[in-house]
């Protein structure tokens, strides 16, 4: 068997029977067509070396790949070559031979001041169209700006993965306590709370809005045909918000995710609470966001820090 044939096998064999989402199976899908692309799609299975790995490793390194994507690369690998072990193909991983070493390269989370972030709120609250006549079409832009708002306040005020907001169906919803059930990474299924006024006060009024259009789709968030909002939908409509708000960066709605981790952290949440809200299965994922919060904890050290401020003489 080839690695082509190979492939082609563990994305029908290995995504049948081990629940992930059809975003994990895109991803699968690229990195085992870069691996079959350096390794030649002719190259049997048995005969794929650590030494090839090893160029291959190489090759994405000279390509200015960044080391927690090659990891990711290099873990999709490994599942696929323990596939064919349990499945008796081959004896042994390739992988085993190999220490991937690639340093302690961190990259920080990109994110908004929270001064930008209350500009795109008011951005999005702004784009209201005030109406006594009841929305019924998708496409009505009255309809359209109340999706955007009730997205932009269910993003910032949960910090949920951008999949997850347009996964969320009517029936996630628990207006009681504010709260949505999502369908996370892996599986894992959490709640996610409106904790304020606005932000419930703004999903309310896109729900009574959603009432009113005529369609057996399940979705919370509808596009203007009445299909289930993309996520290349939301990315869209954030950029074009971020601009109007004067936001100087591309906006993405991951952006939104990242500042509210570090702005939860900043005003003195515990970051076992922002774990359990962004949904991390390990806390270890979350605590790369102390890294930011540490560059704003210094910067107000060396802003208001007596030390700063008494003028204190020393003999030396």
């Amino acid at each position: 068997m080839n690695i082509a044939d190979a492939t082609q096998g563990f994305l029908e064999g290995y995504f049948s029977t081990c629940r992930r989402s059809a975003k994990t199976r895109s991803a699968y899908k690229t990195d085992l067509a870069q691996l079959i692309e350096h390794l030649g799609p002719e190259l049997a299975l048995n005969e794929v070396s650590a030494e090839a790995l090893e160029r291959w490793a190489i090759k994405l390194r000279s390509q200015e790949y960044h080391s927690v994507s090659i990891r990711r690369k290099f873990a999709t690998a490994r599942v696929f070559f323990a596939y064919w072990i349990r499945k008796g193909a081959i004896e042994s991983s390739p992988l085993w031979k190999i220490r991937l070493d690639l340093g302690g390269e961190r990259l920080l989370p990109r994110s908004i001041t929270g001064s930008d972030a209350k500009h795109l709120i008011e951005t999005a609250w702004a784009a209201l169209e005030v109406s006594n006549q009841p929305v019924t079409e998708p496409g009505d832009s009255r309809f359209l700006h109340l999706r955007n708002l009730a997205a932009v306040e269910i993003l910032f005020a949960t910090g949920i993965r951008v999949g997850e907001l347009v996964s969320l169906n009517i029936k996630d919803r628990h207006e009681d306590d504010a709260s949505f059930v999502v369908n996370g990474k892996g599986s894992r299924q959490r709640l996610a709370f409106l904790p304020d006024d606005r932000s419930q006060k703004a999903v309310r009024l896109y729900c009574a809005s959603r009432r009113n259009i005529a369609t057996d789709n399940e979705a919370l968030f509808l596009n203007a045909s009445g299909g289930r909002l993309s996520t290349q939908g939301v990315a869209r409509m954030m950029n074009l918000y971020g601009k109007t708000a004067g936001i100087v960066v591309k906006l993405t709605p991951h952006m939104i995710r990242h500042t509210v981790a570090t702005l939860l952290l900043r005003f003195g949440a515990d970051i076992r609470v922002v774990q359990e809200v962004l949904g991390h299965a390990s806390i270890a994922t979350t605590q790369r966001y102390t890294y930011v919060s540490k560059e704003h904890m210094l910067s107000t050290l060396r802003a208001r820090h007596p030390n700063y401020h008494l003028n204190i003489e020393t003999r030396l």
